[in-house]
């Protein structure tokens, strides 16, 4: 390659590494033409740029911006390389662990190392870490869901009382029906003595 598309090159990639916080670095050796095809694809869908590119010039863009803080992923730049880059540090492990399993006994891509948020991850046996990766989005879910948690009884302990005493006021709320009043009769007017007198005296039969 001439110095002068090396330097482009070299240019591009220290903008992607620039752009991501998240990159992944795998071998894709021993792949197809179709199925690297199909990766990529796949990496398009979830929005993950992937690029193959030769070791020697991933590691001048690296040293070029920041040899110190990337140094641990250079031992990695051997083989085939193709890098992922992801605004979410645990899509390309998951693209990858998909892809795999996708036909038995496929073993690419291998990851040799992956740089996430200043954090270096080497060897393929950290595939199962990255996909558990709790991203900060993540993070921030779970303290909302654990700080609503207690309110969240509260609110379902007050309903619930709500609900037991909803029976209970009605029939406090209802009125109590009156028993209507019993009218008494009124007693029986006492005979006078005249009115006795009178009731008592013999008729006098009339005169003939």
């Amino acid at each position: 390659m001439p110095t002068q598309a090396k330097n482009q090159a070299i240019e591009l990639l220290k903008e992607k590494f620039s752009q991501y916080e998240n990159f992944y670095i795998t071998n894709t050796e021993s792949l197809t033409v179709a199925q690297i095809n199909g990766l990529r694809k796949t990496c398009f869908n979830k929005n993950v740029e992937m690029q193959v590119a030769k070791n020697t010039l991933i590691r001048k863009a690296l040293e070029g911006l920041d040899a110190e803080r990337y140094s641990g992923t250079f031992d990695a730049l051997h083989g085939v390389t193709a890098l992922m880059f992801s605004e979410n540090p645990k899509e390309p492990a998951m693209i990858i662990s998909d892809f795999r399993g996708k036909k038995k006994g496929q073993e690419r891509p291998t990851l040799k190392a992956a740089f996430i948020n200043g954090d270096i991850f080497i060897g393929d046996n950290q595939l199962a870490t990255l996909k558990a990766y709790k991203t900060k989005n993540d993070l921030i879910g779970e303290i909302i869901g654990l700080l609503q948690s207690p309110i969240q009884r509260v609110i379902g302990a007050l309903e619930n009382k709500d609900a037991a005493k909803g029976p209970a006021a009605a029939e406090e709320a209802a009125p109590v029906a009156e028993a209507a009043p019993v009218v008494e009769e009124a007693p029986a007017p006492e005979a006078t003595p005249e009115a006795t007198a009178a009731d008592a005296a013999p008729e006098t039969p009339a005169a003939e």
